[in-house]
């Protein structure tokens, strides 16, 4: 199987595209066959360098590989359609030459008018064909004036059938596809010529799309045959809906890849929740990892139904998955998110020792690696005490509390986890408080928050120095 995705860089990455890129690369993988990147950019005032960047940064984290494409090459260089014009000319010139297209010399003003009053009428707002009965000589003529035109395909009569792997048969009459153009007026190619002559050229062997682009399958179709060749296999993907059953967009919140990265999903979690949208192993199993979807993905199992995006999924999942990393990888994904904040240095090994002692004690209280830097700042970097927390400082039984504490520390022979909580629990006795309540000062002295990773362990990392001038700035503010 040869397959592609071909984004167009008009902006973000939307999920709904990366559920596509998915599909296709995990039917590429399992059949052995090749999986194609093509940037669909002839929408030059929309298309930016930005956009391209970006959809290649998202593809590279989600790990989609391809084998070919930008940064990669291969056979059908270049992988941009704004570099490929040679190749749509020429087919449109074939088509013109064979009587299958026609020159339109509609003006655009003209086509709008018509369609206006095409609709008050309540007649079908398609073109009307009326430059589709120009004899060729008269269409050469006019060309040679300088009159502008664009290039139409002419739809023949009949219908055309889309066998398409998801929905079965789809059928069309032509008659309700307008003679749809090929070239615009400036010799630019519309979207419908350009993939036909792209996916020939590079031979697709299967068009893995959403289903928006149903529309199109059989004008697609008419183009392949009136240039002599077969169609490629069609399967439509579901839309990604929201709970409200509408489209997925921005109303719904974040669809742009880029932004789960930057709030902390890991790419193993997104790679095993865009998998589920559309597609199930079974009917039970929900953690799915890459090298079982690519041993078990088909087209079979995909459904026709709209999928339904649920964010509360995702982020079970995203924790599930960060539980199951090891220290070492836990502090890995961490780090980014620390520097990012100015808490640590990525070169500081002393920060980096702190982060893989640190990093297991919020394995289970973060669904997002973003969470851990609320849980791990007061470890590398100064922070004040909440607003909400100061209340635990003051009172005598309080003040009471961090004095102790203070002292007990300072008189520990070894400063470690066990021992901490050694003394702490033997304060607490001594002075007749449960324990719970004894350290709740102790862990807004020390972490500046009513929550904090476990306190002990927490404390251990931080250091008998640190502690102690926390102790005494709590103090200070209780006071």
């Amino acid at each position: 199987m040869k397959l592609r995705f071909a984004p167009s860089p008009t902006g973000y990455l939307h999920v709904g595209g990366a559920r596509t890129a998915l599909y296709n690369w995990l039917l590429a993988r399992r059949s052995g066959g090749s999986f194609i990147l093509r940037i669909e950019d002839t929408d030059i005032s929309r298309s930016t360098e930005d956009a391209i960047e970006a959809i290649i940064e998202d593809m590279r984290w989600l790990g989609l590989d391809w084998d070919e494409g930008p940064e990669v090459g291969g056979d059908h260089w270049p992988y941009r359609q704004t570099g490929r014009a040679p190749l749509y000319l020429s087919a449109a010139r074939r088509l013109l030459e064979e009587g299958k297209a026609y020159r339109c010399f509609c003006l655009p003003e003209e086509l709008a008018e018509r369609r206006e009053r095409a609709a008050d009428e309540g007649r079908s707002p398609m073109y009307d064909k009326r430059c589709r009965g120009i004899p060729a000589d008269e269409a050469k003529n006019m060309e040679r004036e300088g009159k502008p035109f664009a290039l139409r395909f002419m739809v023949p009569e009949g219908e055309t059938v889309v066998s398409d792997l998801i929905r079965g048969e789809v059928t069309f009459g032509n008659a309700e596809i307008e003679d749809f153009v090929l070239l615009r007026s400036d010799g630019s190619p519309t979207y419908n010529l350009a993939v036909v002559v792209d996916d020939l050229d590079m031979q697709v062997s299967h068009v893995v799309r959403g289903d928006d682009h149903l529309p199109n399958t059989p004008k697609q179709i008419l183009l392949y045959r009136a240039l002599g060749a077969e169609e490629p296999a069609f399967a439509h993907l579901p839309m990604i809906v929201g709970q409200d059953g509408k489209p997925l967009s921005k109303r719904h919140g974040d669809v742009a890849v880029g932004r789960f990265r930057d709030m902390g999903f890991l790419p193993e979690a997104m790679i095993n929740f865009l998998a589920l949208l559309g597609w199930s192993l079974d009917d039970s199993t929900t953690l799915i990892d890459r090298e079982t979807l690519i041993a078990n993905f088909s087209l079979e199992r995909v459904s026709s139904k709209p999928a339904v995006w649920d964010s509360d999924k995702l982020l079970w999942m995203n924790a599930q998955y960060i539980m199951a990393l090891g220290e070492d990888e836990l502090a890995l994904e961490v780090a980014p998110f620390l520097v990012a904040e100015g808490l640590m240095d990525a070169e500081d090994a002393v920060a980096r020792d702190k982060l893989l002692r640190a990093a297991p004690l919020i394995r289970e209280r973060i669904k997002v690696l973003a969470d851990a830097v609320p849980l791990l700042g007061f470890l590398f970097g100064e922070v004040g005490i909440a607003e909400e927390a100061r209340e635990l400082l003051q009172g005598d039984d309080n003040v009471k509390i961090l004095k102790e504490t203070g002292k007990r520390l300072l008189e520990l022979e070894t400063f470690d986890a066990a021992a901490i909580e050694g003394t702490l629990r033997a304060m607490a006795e001594e002075l007749g408080t449960k324990p719970r309540k004894a350290f709740q000062p102790i862990r807004v002295a020390v972490a500046g928050s009513k929550v904090s990773p476990p306190l002990f362990e927490s404390m251990e990392i931080l250091g008998r120095e640190k502690c102690m001038q926390r102790i005494a700035r709590a103090l200070e503010a209780g006071s």
